[in-house]
């Protein structure tokens, strides 16, 4: 029996086979050990890089896609989803994340039901039913994460530090960007600082990609 004992014909389905991207190996493993316990489930993959879980799940095809928010790779969480719903559009996606992500939950909540999010804290119960409802077209937003998502719609950044992050979009580095608002190059940077805790990314152009989806930039 799984977690609560669910199976796929409680669920209205079959196999849900599903492709695993999470950061760190052992979380990775425990995870994928978890939902191998329901019997409506099978992981088809896992993964720790972004880039891929894009060209695995083009080919595997799976139902369901279950993706830590901080997964490390040259895509945003954002870009990742988007791409996914090119290459494999019938499957469902889930992002776990923690509420400091309130920025990055709006973009993610724009792309639902196709996509759902969960906050990291949940119980494995919790993620397996969440699967199972995203692959039933039902939405999915954890609570706690869509208060940190409507916190975060007004936009966080101020007048100068969305200039310097439109000059930072252009591909202008730091140097350049104090010339142009006569600034000193550590102000800038501080201020990139300041940009990529408060869009939740984890680089600048992590940050870039945030604020263009928020519509702050």
């Amino acid at each position: 029996m799984g977690v609560r004992g669910l199976t796929s014909t409680q669920t209205g389905g079959g196999l849900i086979r599903i492709l695993l991207g999470q950061e760190g190996r052992v979380w990775r493993e425990a995870l994928a050990a978890v939902l191998s316990l329901e019997e409506d489930f099978e992981v088809v993959a896992e993964l720790a890089q972004t880039d891929e879980v894009a060209v695995v799940a083009a080919r595997k095809r799976p139902e369901a896609v279950v993706l830590d928010h901080a997964l490390p790779g040259s895509l945003t969480m954002p870009d990742l989803c988007e791409k996914l719903g090119v290459s494999v559009p019938r499957s469902a996606v889930l992002v776990l994340m923690d509420q400091r992500g309130g920025a990055l939950s709006t973009a993610l909540a724009r792309l639902a039901p196709r996509v759902g999010v969960l906050a990291t804290d949940s119980t494995p119960w919790q993620v397996a039913e969440s699967v199972r409802q995203l692959v039933r077209g039902e939405p999915v937003l954890d609570a706690k994460v869509a208060v940190a998502a409507l916190t975060a719609r007004g936009n966080p950044l101020t007048d100068r530090e969305r200039e310097v992050l439109r000059l930072a979009a252009d591909g202008a580095p730091a140097k350049e960007i104090a010339m142009e608002l006569f600034l000193s190059a550590g102000t800038v940077r501080n201020y990139l600082s300041r940009v990529i805790a408060k869009t939740g990314g984890r680089t600048r152009i992590e940050a870039i990609r945030v604020a263009q989806a928020s519509g702050w930039i």
